[in-house]
């Protein structure tokens, strides 16, 4: 297959995954027919390179069987005058003939394995293709450095940033951001101002282009990424369950932990009278992507698995904001139980549940404008970035 016909393919079978685990969504719209479309649409390429190339194969294998009968004709003939001049015995002649013979079926059998060497060249070439590929952020430097415990200092100095996908957009520009270890900080700003990139850099999903961010005191890029992640744990907006058990759950990413430990990790994240009160408990099955669980379910048992971590470094990337309110309010409780005593990150659209963090940071296109606890930001007056932040949710909380 050529790489346009691979390409194809792949597209085809990423749109059927897609509409398979997204059926839900693909039914409520009443799509079937427009995805069935956009499927026989995207299954064209691939037709037509496979009609070419099998046209292609079925001249080369009749011109091979053509020009195989003919040297046997041609054999026979001449081999026959050659017999009856006395040039040759009859014995050699079948000799001649058997030789002939199995050397075409041979040259014929290599002809028709072409289509395959082909498919497999263009597929290993896939393969090394990945293998060959260069990691700019090597995860298990053996010169990096191993830290036994994490202070939880964070410092990002001078800091430029774009994502490689579009290099072009810059969302940092000498970005500099000092988060105190043992402290709460929280990230708020508008939507597309860089909070999450924060979270991403100082998990090291992404190198800064300038600048420095630093771990207690030392460059994030001296560390051992793989030990360096131990001390952190990451809590997202939508929490990432596996197929498994919530016992499984609760207890990935972390080795050697006890049932007692794992209970405790719970009861801190408001988890363990839930799944007590469910059939097989600690058993139970979450399905794929935890979808056996409601959201503030999940987001619990997530808070359990970062709890049992007992990371130095907590980060929280809008862990309440697709919750109701009920939901927000037990796994809120959750949070600020699990946030003392240790460095937390907290990006949060909604404001209410950020009012008790020891910072608030107000980040705008990408710049620092405002920082302070809630009281000293709205004592800024209507002036202020926080306090208009403020206002508009409270306006829209009023108007609802």
């Amino acid at each position: 297959m050529s790489g346009k016909s691979i390409k194809a393919q792949a597209d085809s079978s990423k749109l059927a995954a897609e509409a398979v685990s997204n059926l839900r969504t693909v039914t409520a719209f009443s799509s079937q027919v427009r995805i069935l479309c956009i499927f026989e649409k995207v299954q064209e390429g691939p037709l037509r390179e496979s009609l070419k190339q099998s046209w292609y194969a079925g001249l080369g294998l009749g011109l091979s069987r053509c020009f195989m009968i003919c040297t046997w004709a041609l054999d026979f003939w001449y081999g026959g005058k050659l017999v009856s001049q006395g040039y040759m015995t009859a014995k050699g002649l079948f000799q001649n003939i058997l030789i002939l013979i199995s050397i075409g079926h041979g040259i014929a059998e290599a002809g028709t394995m072409t289509m395959d060497l082909a498919k497999g060249s263009d597929a290993i070439g896939s393969v090394f293709a990945v293998l060959d590929r260069y990691t700019q952020i090597e995860p298990a430097d053996p010169k990096g450095h191993r830290s036994e415990k994490l202070i939880g200092s964070v410092d990002i100095h001078d800091v430029d940033f774009a994502y490689p996908a579009r290099p072009n957009i810059v969302i940092f520009k000498n970005f500099s951001l000092s988060i105190e270890a043992g402290k709460s900080t929280a990230l708020v700003g508008q939507s597309g101002s860089g909070k999450s990139t924060i979270i991403g850099l100082i998990e090291r999903f992404y190198d800064p282009l300038k600048g420095m961010i630093k771990i207690d005191g030392k460059d994030i890029k001296s560390y051992h990424l793989r030990s360096l992640r131990r001390h952190i744990a990451l809590v997202g907006q939508e929490p990432t369950l596996f197929a498994g058990t919530i016992r499984e759950n609760i207890k990935y990413g972390s080795e050697e932990v006890t049932e007692a430990e794992v209970e405790a990790a719970a009861r801190v994240a408001n988890a363990h009278d839930f799944i007590s009160c469910l059939k097989d408990g600690y058993e139970t099955f979450c399905g794929d992507r935890g979808v056996q669980l409601s959201g503030g379910q999940k987001q619990r048992i997530a808070i359990a698995r970062a709890v049992l971590k007992n990371p130095a470094i907590l980060l929280l990337d809008e862990a309440t904001s697709a919750l109701d309110s009920q939901s927000e309010k037990v796994v809120q409780e959750a949070l600020e139980r699990v946030m003392v005593g240790r460095t937390s990150v907290v990006v949060a659209h909604r404001l209410s549940t950020i009012q008790n963090c020891d910072l608030i940071v107000v980040i705008e296109k990408g710049m620092v404008v405002e920082k302070g606890t809630h009281t000293s930001l709205l004592a800024n007056g209507p002036s202020g970035s926080y306090f208009a932040l403020v206002s508009l949710q409270q306006g829209s909380k009023s108007t609802q």
